[in-house]
């Protein structure tokens, strides 16, 4: 009995696992729970590094997108700046050219006042002169009259009517004095225009207390002289007895080519015409 509880002892003194007999097995425990906690740190520690990466990177790409917009938002407010300094250069020329135009507008403005203040002189002196004027007018008005009632009596109807006429603006107020004026001298160089011309008109006249249509022909103021159409009866008009007369037959030739020419119908050419001498003074 002695002996087996011997080799048990024995036996119970062996190694385990190698180990030496005197290492209890608390001890391999320990070791052995050590070795495990450290292989599950270092999982977790890898774990842990490969999460805290991922995280990095997310971070940076954030980041990376954000200054890509701030980026983009710094390039759109950089050409907004540009574009509104440009409007403001711009804005700044056209106000210096306003500025400009309105020197120039004042110049203007302040001549334009200067003559304002000429013109309100003339005006006056304007109505001064009306005034003065107006008279002379209706004296020459009255002047062209006789000088019509004196005259050779050709056209009288159109002379006689456009003195009426002279009259009647006279009395107008819608009608500048400038223009009554403008329109007497018009009568006054038409009339003036008669003692150069030749001309030739239909007419009816009294010939021997009978009324005649004829054909008048007028030279200047040198010679008035008719023919009848049908060519009987030729005359002038007498200045001394202030009527019609027939003359010799002589003229109807010389009378009729005179018609002619004045119609246009024949070239102009050297005329033989009966002209009254002048009266010898009293």
């Amino acid at each position: 009995m002695s002996l087996i509880r011997n080799e048990s002892l024995t036996n119970a003194s062996a190694p385990v696992f190698g180990l030496p007999l005197g290492i209890s097995m608390n001890k391999s425990k320990r070791a052995l729970f050590s070795l495990v906690l450290s292989a599950a740190l270092c999982s977790f520690s890898g774990s842990l590094f490969a999460a805290s990466l991922s995280d990095v990177f997310q971070v940076a790409e954030s980041m990376n997108t954000n200054a890509k917009k701030s980026q983009a938002k710094i390039d759109r407010l950089n050409e907004e700046t540009n574009q509104l300094l440009s409007d403001y250069k711009i804005v700044l020329k056209e106000i210096e050219g306003l500025r400009v135009y309105n020197r120039q507008l004042e110049r203007q403005i302040s001549s334009q006042e200067k003559e304002m203040v000429q013109l309100a002189q003339s005006i006056d002196e304007v109505t001064v002169i009306e005034r003065q004027v107006s008279p002379l007018m209706e004296r020459m008005i009255d002047y062209l009259d006789q000088f019509i009632g004196l005259d050779i009596p050709f056209l009288m109807t159109e002379r006689r009517d456009r003195v009426e006429r002279l009259r009647e603006i006279m009395d107008r107020a819608d009608v500048a004095v400038s223009e009554k004026f403008s329109q007497i001298l018009r009568a006054y160089q038409i009339e003036n225009e008669y003692g150069r011309t030749m001309e030739t008109y239909g007419d009816t006249i009294e010939i021997d207390g009978t009324e005649r249509i004829v054909d008048m022909l007028k030279v200047g103021r040198i010679a008035l002289v008719y023919q009848t159409q049908d060519g009987e009866s030729t005359g002038m008009w007498n200045v001394g007895s202030e009527r019609y007369e027939e003359i010799d037959s002589s003229y109807e030739s010389s009378i009729r080519q005179g018609i002619r020419m004045a119609r246009q119908q024949a070239t102009i050419d050297m005329l033989a015409l009966p002209i009254m001498g002048p009266e010898v003074a009293q």
